[in-house]
């Protein structure tokens, strides 16, 4: 069983969070830190991914940005995704040599702890509203470092 170290960061700025995730891979690549999750929210903003597609956004910018939304830009995959206050994001920073190099493996465990720690309905995992209107459970979108 390995350790896993869980910060609980509160709200923080997108930017500032996608900077201390960078720093902190280096160091866990570095072996100077333990495997690490972070725990926090965003304020409102919609990212774009390197496979966004400007269709799948409803607003124009300066719609976004009188309703408080600061949209950003990353070099992450996926497409349009919306972050904000109430939902819960993890970011986890772990090595997965020796024993966890199956990705899809890795990617499916997430998957199963997020259903059985999500918020709960006597029906199962309560799916979050969306600004879509279409509820989602959460999203495990990693992002790979060698």
């Amino acid at each position: 069983m390995r350790a896993l170290h869980v910060r609980r960061l509160g709200l923080v700025e997108y930017e500032d969070g996608l900077r201390a995730q960078r720093l902190l891979v280096e160091a866990r690549a570095a072996g100077t830190i333990p495997d690490t999750l972070l725990l926090l929210e965003h304020p409102r903003v919609v990212t774009l991914g390197r496979g966004a597609q400007p269709s799948n956004v409803l607003w124009s910018r300066d719609q976004l940005g009188a309703r408080g939304f600061e949209i950003f830009e990353t070099d992450r995959g996926g497409d349009v995704t919306y972050h904000g206050p109430g939902q819960l994001v993890g970011y986890p920073i772990l090595d997965l040599k020796p024993d966890r190099k199956d990705v899809r493996k890795y990617v499916a465990s997430v998957e199963e702890v997020m259903i059985r720690t999500g918020p709960r309905s006597r029906n199962g995992p309560s799916p979050i509203p969306q600004p879509s209107g279409r509820p989602k459970l959460s999203r495990c979108r990693p992002s790979w470092r060698r």
